[in-house]
């Protein structure tokens, strides 16, 4: 579950440097109801009225927002039809909002990317971007289960060998995340390899990204935090990342091409618990809550 203040402002691409932009109080939502067919993709009231959907001003707008950010200055510009065109809000009560992405193509994750982090684990601070996959199916969670809140972004325009300077066209806006792992997988089993351990079916489910067009006035100076069963585990600030999120979209460039809807995990601060003496991991019943400034807050439940 997402939680999000009414300060939060909808991206809608601004990094591809269009002109419009939406009311302060707007952000982009992919949502279904019971009168209509499929996903379809709309503009959410931050004052919670309700949804105005944009296939009312165009008879083919994109139904997904993966299609939107593919589109782009096409579909923006039914956006920019739809808000002037004042149409009617279909209230919350009758509609249901949809992750944008339900099967990313790709999830990459960065390792050890915060210098508290590092220092948590008295192990030198990476000289390059440790790089790891994540995948996002449902299913069943086990193992020695640890919670690690991360700062997301989401790719919006297609791109390889991008130079940090242009990252910031090609991201379509950021949210928080929470990458759950097995740390038994992750360090003693297996060759000690990450992917088992970060990739378990439940590790990114798909509820973590519910609605993620956000922009943030400070990417690099957000105060980020983990709460386990109400506890604070994780306190810190994203100026504690060993790579900015140029860097580490440049990075990535270089080897892949990023596409539209592939999100980036930018790593996670000190306080995880398989680092605590004694280690505390998570347990059946157990509430994890991962907050971003300015992103809103991300609730699971242990099951």
């Amino acid at each position: 579950m997402l939680v999000c203040g009414r300060r939060l402002l909808t991206a809608l691409l601004q990094a591809q440097r269009w002109t419009f932009q939406p009311s302060r109080d707007m952000r982009l939502v992919q949502f279904q109801a019971p009168h209509l067919t499929g996903p379809h993709v709309g503009l959410e009231s931050g004052n919670g009225e309700g949804v105005m959907n944009l296939s009312a001003v165009d008879p083919t707008p994109p139904k997904t927002v993966l299609e939107f950010l593919e589109q782009g200055e096409a579909a923006v510009s039914v956006a920019r039809r739809a808000l002037t065109a004042q149409l009617p809000v279909l209230p919350q009560s009758e509609v249901t909002i949809l992750a944008p992405v339900t099967q990313p193509d790709r999830v990459v994750c960065v390792g050890m990317n915060y210098m508290d982090h590092c220092r948590q684990q008295n192990v030198p601070v990476p000289k390059e971007p440790i790089i790891f996959s994540k995948f996002s199916e449902p299913g069943e969670s086990l193992s020695e289960v640890d919670w690690e809140v991360e700062l997301a972004v989401i790719i919006g325009k297609k791109g390889k060998h991008i130079k940090a300077t242009d990252t910031m066209a090609h991201v379509a806006g950021f949210t928080v995340a929470h990458d759950v792992s097995a740390c038994d997988w992750q360090m003693t089993c297996n060759g000690k390899q990450w992917l088992l351990g970060k990739t378990f079916d439940t590790f990114f489910p798909r509820a973590l990204i519910p609605e993620w067009c956000f922009y943030i006035s400070d990417p690099p100076n957000l105060k980020i935090c983990c709460h386990g069963n109400g506890e604070v585990v994780q306190s810190s600030s994203t100026n504690q990342m060993v790579f900015k999120t140029e860097e580490l979209i440049a990075w990535v460039s270089r080897f892949v091409t990023v596409c539209p809807g592939d999100i980036i995990l930018t790593g996670t601060p000190a306080g995880v618990g398989v680092f605590r003496k004694p280690p505390l991991f998570l347990k059946k019943g157990d509430e994890v809550q991962c907050e971003t400034e300015e992103l809103g807050v991300i609730i699971n439940k242990v099951v």
